[in-house]
């Protein structure tokens, strides 16, 4: 997700930087993309206006308590969904993920993102599909920290999609369990679930009716 969201907002002109537990492995992700820098999680924690949090359910949350004095003040961007074997949401009876990640550097602003597409589906230039751009789902609590995370959103080719305060990112961290569950595990559509918007709502009810 580093590599691909990354690689987008080089592009797009933003300065970048790497960061990783493993040094090597952040230069050579620094160097594919054509990002302008790299170094530790730390030094790329405390090095822009956003940071994206591309760490597995549960490294994150123990990485960013770490971090709390480079985030302190910044916007993180958190993209993991907390899906276990069997496609099970690892959060169910808990705090969301994004919450968790909250809690843990409470001085950072924290806004749920890009979380509903395989990495795959962010290398494409631009994830673009009949004509319609991707919309990307956003949930947080900052109104700078959105418009800020809306602008990174349109540097991928994609619309920014206002889901609502943090509190509704356990939602989309579920839906994100449910979509993926039919798509990796059954080989459904999950498009084909939602009708378009001019069939959907009270107006159709009525007329169906």
């Amino acid at each position: 997700m580093a590599g691909a969201l990354g690689a987008h907002w080089v592009r797009a002109g933003h300065e970048v930087t790497v960061g990783g537990r493993d040094g090597k492995k952040a230069a050579r992700l620094a160097e594919r993309i054509g990002a302008a820098a790299h170094g530790s999680l730390a030094e790329a924690a405390g090095s822009g206006d956003a940071v994206l949090l591309a760490l597995p359910y549960g490294v994150g949350e123990r990485v960013v308590a770490e971090l709390q004095v480079p985030l302190a003040g910044r916007v993180l961007v958190d993209c993991c969904n907390p899906v276990g074997e069997g496609f099970r949401l690892l959060t169910r009876g808990g705090p969301a993920a994004a919450r968790r990640i909250a809690d843990a550097a409470p001085g950072a602003h924290v806004v749920k993102a890009f979380n509903l597409c395989h990495e795959d589906t962010w290398r494409l230039d631009p994830p673009v599909f009949d004509g319609r751009p991707l919309a990307v789902p956003l949930c947080g609590d900052d109104e700078q920290a959105l418009d800020l995370v809306g602008e990174l959103v349109r540097d991928t080719g994609c619309r920014p999609l206002s889901a609502g305060g943090l509190d509704r990112a356990a939602l989309l961290e579920a839906t994100a369990a449910l979509v993926i569950q039919l798509w990796v595990g059954e080989g459904e559509d999950a498009q084909a679930m939602l009708p378009p918007l001019a069939a959907s709502g009270p107006a159709a009810s009525g007329r169906a009716a």
